[in-house]
C-alpha cells in the first residue's frame, strides 16, 4: 500500500508537471541526479571536471581580460600623463612667438595646459663612464611644476636647481644605469653643436642633476631628461624658438571638436596632430592582442561546456529505467527534457558563479599575487623592462564581466539541450526491456 500511494504521488507530481514547467518535483528529481551515489561516481566525476572546467575557463577570461585592461589603461595614463594630448607645429616658419601662442592655446576652453618644448636626442655618460642615449626635453621651468606626472614624482633630490635654470631632471632607471644621484653631474653629447671652417663639431656640455623622477613607465624613466628651455634652445642652437608646443585637454577623446578652435587662437599656419595619431599603431596592436585573447579563452569554456554534453550523456543512460518509469507514471516528455536540462545548466551556472568569485578574487589582490610567485620562482614576473610598466595592473570592466558571464551561461545552456532531448526521446517501452 505505501509503495502503491508512493507512485501515485509521483504521478500525480509527474502530472503535474507538465502543466507546471520547473516545478517542485521536477527540481526535485534534478537534483537528485546531482547527486552521485556510488554507481555512479564515474558521471559525479565527469560533472565535476565540466565544473571545474567551465570555474577556471571564466576566470581566466576574467582575469586576463582585466589585466589586459588595466595594461591599457595605466599605459595610456602614463603616455598621457608625459606627452600633450595634442601637438602643435608650425607650417610657415619657427614658432618664435611661442609665448603669446601658449597664453591664446591656454585660454581655449577643454584645454587645461599649453607648453612650449624644445627636443633633442644626446648622449647621456655618468660618472662610471656608461653611456646612453637620450632624449632632451627643454621645458618653461613654471610648466614642470604644472606637468604633475612628473612634479609629483621626484625621487630624490628637488626642483630648485631646475627652477633656477641651473640643473636637469633625469629619469631613474637612466640615473642608475649611469650611476648617479642627485647632486651628481651628468654629460651630454649632441651632434648639432658649434659650426666651425672644419665642419660641426659635436657639443659636450655637463650639467647638474637637480633631481631625479620616477613615472613608473620604463620607457620614459630609462630615456627622458629635462631640462630648462632657455638652455635647451642654447644648447640645439634654437635661440627664441620652439619646435612645438604641446596642449593638455580635459577630455583626450574629444580632441577633433578642439582643432577648429586651436586653429583659430594661432591665427598662422600649424599643423596639428593628436595622441591617438601618434600612437595608433601601438594602441591597435594591444586591441587585436586583447580581442585574440577573448576567442582563445574562450575555447577553455566550450570545452568544459562540451564535457557538460558528455556527462549528460551518460547520464541519461544511467537513468533511462527511471525515465521510463517516470514517464509510465504520467511524466511528460517535456518534464523529462527540462528535468536533465536543469542538472545541466546548474553545474555550468554554478561553474559560472564560482569563476567570478576566483576571478574577482584574483583581480583584487593581482600584485601580490604576481610577488607570491616571483617570491617563490626566484625570477622576476612580469618584468618592467619589457612590459613599461612596475607593477601588473588589473582593471575589471563590469560590462566586459557580464559578457563573460553571459557567454559561459548560454554555453553551458547549449550544451545541455541535446542530452536533455534524447532523454525525452526516450521509448519507456525500450528502456526497461534493455534494463
Amino acid at each position: 500500500m505505501t509503495s502503491a500511494a508512493s507512485a501515485n504521488e509521483t504521478a500525480g507530481a509527474g502530472n503535474g508537471s507538465a502543466a507546471r514547467p520547473f516545478s517542485a518535483f521536477e527540481r526535485m528529481v534534478a537534483w537528485r541526479y546531482l547527486r552521485a551515489r556510488r554507481k555512479e561516481a564515474f558521471i559525479s566525476v565527469i560533472a565535476g571536471f565540466s565544473f571545474v572546467g567551465i570555474m577556471l575557463g571564466v576566470a581566466t577570461l576574467i582575469i586576463v581580460m582585466a589585466v589586459m585592461n588595466g595594461f591599457r589603461t595605466e599605459l595610456i595614463s602614463r603616455i598621457l600623463g608625459i606627452n600633450g594630448h595634442m601637438i602643435v607645429q608650425p607650417v610657415d616658419g619657427p614658432l618664435e612667438n611661442y609665448a603669446e601662442l601658449a597664453t591664446k592655446f591656454a585660454a581655449v576652453p577643454g584645454v587645461t595646459m599649453a607648453l612650449p618644448l624644445v627636443e633633442g636626442q644626446t648622449l647621456a655618460s655618468g660618472r662610471a663612464g656608461a653611456g646612453t642615449g637620450a632624449l632632451v626635453r627643454g621645458i618653461r621651468p613654471e610648466d614642470v611644476t604644472k606637468l604633475k606626472t612628473v612634479s609629483t614624482n621626484i625621487r630624490a633630490g628637488d626642483l630648485v636647481g631646475f627652477a633656477a635654470g641651473q640643473g636637469v631632471l633625469v629619469g631613474s632607471r637612466m640615473a642608475a644605469d649611469l650611476g648617479i644621484t642627485a647632486g651628481d653631474t651628468i654629460t651630454l653629447v649632441s651632434p648639432e653643436g658649434d659650426v666651425t671652417p672644419l665642419g660641426v663639431n659635436p657639443r659636450v656640455k655637463a650639467y647638474p642633476v637637480s633631481g631625479i623622477f620616477e613615472i613608473g613607465m620604463s620607457e620614459y624613466d630609462s630615456s627622458i631628461i629635462y631640462m630648462p628651455l632657455e638652455e635647451a634652445q642654447l644648447y640645439f642652437n634654437a635661440e627664441g624658438i620652439v619646435q612645438s608646443i604641446e596642449l593638455f585637454v580635459s577630455n583626450p577623446d574629444d580632441v577633433d571638436a578642439l582643432r577648429p578652435q586651436i586653429e583659430q587662437a594661432a591665427g598662422r599656419q600649424i599643423f596639428i596632430t593628436d595622441w591617438r595619431q601618434r600612437n595608433q599603431t601601438f594602441f591597435s596592436a594591444l586591441q587585436v592582442e586583447r580581442n585574440v585573447m577573448f576567442m582563445i579563452l574562450t575555447l577553455i569554456v566550450l570545452v568544459a561546456a562540451l564535457n557538460i554534453i558528455s556527462g549528460l550523456i551518460m547520464l541519461v543512460k544511467d537513468k533511462s529505467s527511471d525515465i521510463a518509469i517516470l514517464r509510465t507514471m504520467g511524466a511528460s516528455a517535456n518534464a523529462i527534457m527540462r528535468i536533465f536540462f536543469m542538472t545541466g545548466a546548474a553545474i555550468g551556472t554554478a561553474g559560472t558563479l564560482a569563476g567570478v568569485a576566483l576571478g574577482v578574487l584574483v583581480c583584487l589582490n593581482i600584485e601580490s599575487i604576481r610577488q607570491f610567485f616571483s617570491w617563490v620562482s626566484g625570477t622576476v614576473l612580469f618584468d618592467p623592462e619589457l612590459y613599461f610598466l612596475s607593477q601588473l595592473p588589473a582593471d575589471m570592466n563590469v560590462g566586459e564581466t557580464v559578457s563573460v558571464v553571459v557567454m559561459a551561461l548560454s554555453l553551458s545552456f547549449l550544451a545541455t539541450i541535446f542530452p536533455a532531448w534524447r532523454a525525452s526521446r526516450l521509448d519507456p517501452v525500450q528502456a526497461l526491456r534493455y534494463e
